[in-house]
């Protein structure tokens, strides 16, 4: 642990939204401090955006909204069909809503 990170008090409840202005212009940056930050890669600088920012604050807060938004359901389905569904892991949701989707589609296409 650094001894920046050292000499931090912990949080309390007190404490919650007050600076101490006066001890952060005081501060004074050591090498040591320099080692945390990471370097900038070539990677990193080709999907920089230029900018100020103003068009993140202008953009609100979450997610952009979509056309299409998905909609919350409730359904009951067997206790064997949700452990398959998550057993295969992170993105199950998905795959369930992709495998419905195909499933009536085809069922759509058979009785035209």
């Amino acid at each position: 642990m650094t001894a920046s990170k050292e000499n931090t008090h912990p949080t309390s409840v007190e404490g919650i939204g007050e600076t101490d202005l006066a001890k952060v212009d005081a501060h004074e940056i050591t090498a040591e401090e320099y080692d945390e930050i990471p370097e900038l890669t070539d990677a990193m600088m080709a999907a920089a955006v230029p900018g100020d920012g103003l068009d993140l604050v202008k953009r609100g807060r979450g997610r952009p909204r979509v056309e299409t938004p998905k909609r919350h359901v409730t359904m009951r389905l067997d206790a064997d069909v949700i452990e398959a569904m998550r057993a295969s892991g992170p993105g199950w949701q998905v795959r369930a809503n992709d495998a419905l989707r195909a499933q009536f589609r085809r069922d759509d296409s058979g009785s035209a």
